[in-house]
């Protein structure tokens, strides 16, 4: 229906054209011309019935592009309204590039500040394609068109009003056909606006599964070098324990009573990352009084950690690797022992914990790169990132001195511990 009342309207116009033409034409006619009223008549009727074909074919053209025949789809101008789920700049941006992005195109004036975005869009015509009788009748096809965009921000959101329309004024309106050029720009820039709107949601789609795989992939890390750490201090007690059953029962069993106490602070913390200083304060002394039993008066201990800082969370055997490094690397190989000092203290919001001796330090054998210390450094830049430290300097006049910095605060180091 839509259809026959479009080639009824463009009928009547012409029509009345014809009319108006054919009444000029007597007017101001000249009696030597007379004999040519045939022959005027004649194209009058050519043009009128090459009008409606061009009417029909408008039709058609209009068909392939929307998919069916109504009012909207046949008007030169064309207006879509598209919410887009992000920013103003960001939508201007995204309009801008799909109206860069169509045939013949030429931008007028792209305004980020206000929002708004003009553009023309020139149609080639075939230069004899209108041409009848030697005039040229071009201008009755709309060679040029205009594209309006407008932005109107809200709530993180923008919507764009996109408006196609000939150039011709109301002239384009009644007596010009835009072989559906409006309707094809403005449905190729809401395909085009729709499909940069779709890639941005992937690429964030991408960007939240690869930060979640980045972080299933640090936990992942983190228990590994927890599992690297639990079992190099177990197989190490076992093994004192294994000897001293043969050399000295009664020590024997005092070191199996502290095993049992490390063992009753280790286990729950098997499933669960969450710890404290003092929970693990009482695991490391538990392992040096194993180690005092097995090396005697060659191992000294002092500890000065406040009471009020031993509920703060602290990283999973973090201090004990520090003990363990102490003892292995530093006074077990020097002849005569020597002491394990382990220190505590708050300063500008954080936790600074030091495990220090005076052993025989830093040599060929002992640099302070080893895999304990490395898995401590690798364990707290994925559990706080910048917000903890460790440092491992030589201690004066002997030894080694490692430093562990975590924050302080109750929010901050239980994040950190529940990456751990």
């Amino acid at each position: 229906m839509a259809g026959l009342l479009f080639i009824a309207r463009t009928a009547l116009v012409w029509f009345i054209v014809a009319l108006a033409v054919t009444a000029l034409w007597h007017i101001v006619g000249f009696p030597h011309i007379r004999p040519l009223d045939w022959l005027f008549a004649v194209a009058v009727i050519g043009f009128f019935a090459a009008k409606i074909i061009h009417a029909i074919a408008h039709l058609r053209r209009v068909q392939l592009i929307k998919g069916r025949i109504d009012t909207d789809a046949l008007s030169p101008r064309q207006r879509r309204q598209i919410e887009i789920p992000f920013d103003a700049a960001e939508a201007f941006a995204i309009v801008d590039a799909s109206v860069r992005e169509l045939a013949d195109v030429h931008v007028d004036e792209s305004a980020r500040d206000s929002l708004n975005l003009r553009a023309r869009v020139e149609k080639p015509v075939a230069p004899r394609a209108y041409v009848f009788a030697g005039i040229d009748f071009g201008f009755l096809v709309v060679r040029r068109h205009q594209i309006l965009a407008t932005l109107t921000p809200a709530n993180g959101t923008s919507s764009a009003l996109l408006i196609c329309e000939a150039a011709g004024g109301i002239f384009s309106d009644w007596l010009q056909f835009d072989d559906g050029s409006n309707l094809e720009n403005v449905e190729a820039l809401t395909r085009a606006i729709t499909r940069r709107i779709a890639e941005r949601r992937r690429g964030e789609q991408a960007s939240v599964q690869q930060t979640s795989t980045e972080k299933e992939l640090a936990v992942a890390r983190l228990n590994l070098l927890h599992a690297q750490i639990e079992p190099h201090f177990l197989y190490n007690t076992l093994a004192s324990a294994q000897i001293l059953t043969r050399t000295d029962p009664a020590r024997a069993d005092e070191m199996l009573g502290n095993l049992i106490a490390y063992l009753r602070s280790s286990v729950p913390r098997a499933e669960n990352s969450l710890s404290t200083l003092g929970e693990e304060l009482e695991r490391s002394r538990a392992y040096l009084e194993i180690l005092r039993i097995r090396m005697g008066d060659r191992l000294k201990l002092q500890i000065e950690v406040p009471g009020n800082l031993e509920p703060t969370p602290f990283p999973t055997m973090m201090l004990q690797t520090l003990v363990e490094n102490a003892i292995k690397h530093g006074l077990e190989p020097k002849f005569g022992g020597g002491t394990v000092w382990i220190l505590a203290r708050e300063s500008a919001g954080k936790l600074v914990v030091t495990v220090a001796d005076d052993g025989q330090g830093f040599n060929a054998q002992s640099s302070g790169t080893g895999i304990g210390l490395k898995n401590v450094q690798e364990r707290l830049k994925l559990a706080y990132g910048a917000a903890a430290s460790f440092v491992i300097a030589a201690n004066f006049p002997n030894g080694v001195a490692a430093t562990i910095t975590v924050p302080a605060s109750t929010d901050a180091a239980a994040t950190g511990a529940n990456h751990a």
